[in-house]
């Protein structure tokens, strides 16, 4: 079999890119059977992609075009055209179909265009609707990363049958480690709180800032809020100064920021994952999260949910938080889930596609 799949979005430091590229990283490792064409329409950053594909546990096909990055670009996210040559099945990572002979299948990751759509551009909206026609109509397999998000496009109008859940998982590099060097590095001398992801409306931070600066006022001069990932759009924010911004944090220093932390905070107004909320849950970090989407699936009965549009409620669990014992049920959570099992869940989709 001649499995395509589009890795435009690993360039991105997001959940999709991370999505991407551990499913190729899986794929490769349990498959030694069948062909691998990995396609990069988008090419603004053509460097990291050929140095993703150097590292793959064995050879795989990197389809890159003669076209300038911009007309390449343009032809893959205006127009959908796909450079040769033609495959079995083809994985549109992140929605964009391409016009080919191949057997269909899209990961949807979330509906926060349509739910949320204040969240977003207009241009992102308008989009993303584009790409979910189209996904609806000429997918042959939907892969949908939580029962949630599979609800929601059962209630855009797509057939259950055509949708099979496949739950993410978090890399084998989160796990509980000694954070004294990662917080050394960073200044962190007083206990923290951490919040991780895109500085975007959807994050909900201001609420989350908010609900932190309410806390009991010895608590208050004792903890630090740490926020980590890069600025997205839209948010400006008021920033009191126990608050601390780190922006993008690698991986191997983003471990040791869960493992120190009191609690990662994380009341999102929807997800549809949630990748952060596995991530701290593997470094035996104790969760708060929002009881909306997919993150009661995630969290399992590891996590304390809160009303997301509530204040009152996140500095409630905050301030409970610390009282209680949850790196143990956090830790036998977190290993319902394994990008092993993603894979072989998704080589499954390819192979009864390919056989309709």
């Amino acid at each position: 079999m001649r499995i395509g799949i589009d890795i435009s979005q690993i360039v991105y430091q997001t959940g999709v890119s991370r999505y991407t590229s551990e499913l190729v990283r899986h794929l490769l490792k349990i498959d030694q059977q069948n062909q691998y064409f990995l396609y990069a329409g988008s090419l603004r950053q053509r460097s990291i992609i050929q140095a993703f594909a150097a590292q793959l546990p064995r050879k795989t096909k990197l389809v890159l075009t003669l076209l300038s990055p911009k007309l390449a670009d343009f032809a893959w996210n205006r127009f959908n055209l796909l450079p040769p040559p033609e495959t079995d099945v083809f994985h549109a990572s992140n929605w964009a179909l391409p016009r080919t002979k191949a057997k269909l299948v899209t990961t949807i990751h979330d509906l926060t265009f349509l739910k949320y759509p204040e969240t977003h551009t207009k241009y992102s909206v308008a989009a993303h609707t584009r790409h979910l026609k189209l996904a609806k109509k000429y997918a042959d397999q939907i892969i949908a990363v939580s029962e949630s998000t599979k609800k929601d496009l059962i209630d855009y109008g797509i057939q259950a049958e055509k949708i099979t859940v496949i739950y993410e998982a978090a890399d084998s590099i989160f796990k509980p480690v000694d954070p004294r060097d990662v917080k050394a590095k960073y200044g962190l001398t007083k206990p923290y709180f951490l919040s991780v992801g895109t500085r975007e409306p959807r994050k909900n931070l201001q609420r989350l800032i908010e609900a932190f600066s309410k806390l009991p006022t010895r608590s208050d001069l004792e903890v630090t809020l740490v926020i980590v990932g890069p600025v997205g759009w839209g948010e400006s924010l008021k920033i009191p100064s126990n608050v601390q911004f780190l922006g993008f944090v690698p991986d191997e220093d983003l471990v040791g920021l869960y493992s120190g932390a009191k609690a990662f905070v994380y009341p999102t107004l929807y997800e549809g994952f949630g990748l952060p909320v596995l991530e701290a849950l593997s470094c035996g970090c104790p969760v708060i999260t929002s009881n909306v989407s997919s993150l009661p699936e995630v969290g399992g009965e590891a996590a304390i949910y809160v009303n997301p549009q509530s204040v009152a409620e996140i500095t409630q669990a905050m301030a409970a938080v610390r009282k209680l014992n949850l790196s143990g049920k956090s830790l036998a959570q977190a290993k319902k889930f394994s990008w092993e099992k993603t894979a072989k869940a998704t080589l499954k989709v390819y192979q009864e596609v390919v056989q309709c």
